[in-house]
């Protein structure tokens, strides 16, 4: 299955990760984001797809194309309403630079944000992938 839109797959035990979806969810006007826990079915099931294995990460999938690490996350920024379209500028920095930090904040999340699970109210329910 070759996905034609934007799908953000997430750890749904962090918190930062939540207030990520969350966030994101806030400022995707025009709604073209779904969402599915990296622990779904559909998760599961669209990732082995698209040989994606083992990454424990915010993952982007855009157009049947896979996006990890940081690169996933300034594609993200680059559709979101407002002033945070200018943070794709970053994609300029090396990409193992970007995500040599970005690892550094993953490998250390529950730590410093915690755990917890994100509440989907009835508005947002219809976004996410089951």
């Amino acid at each position: 299955m070759v996905l034609h839109e934007k799908v953000v797959f997430f750890d749904d035990n962090c918190n930062l990760c939540n207030h990520a979806v969350n966030f994101i969810i806030s400022r995707d006007l025009k709604k073209i984001f779904k969402f599915a826990s990296l622990n779904s079915e559909a998760a599961k099931k669209l990732l082995n797809e698209n040989s994606i294995k083992d990454i424990d990460s915010i993952i982007l999938i855009e157009n049947g194309k896979t996006y990890t690490y940081s690169t996933a996350i300034l594609r993200i920024a680059k559709n979101l309403s407002g002033l945070w379209k200018l943070f794709y500028v970053l994609v300029l920095v090396p990409k193992p630079m970007r995500d040599f930090l970005y690892k550094i904040l993953a490998r250390y999340r529950y730590k410093f944000f915690g755990q917890s699970c994100l509440v989907l109210t009835p508005e947002i329910k219809e976004r996410f992938l089951k």
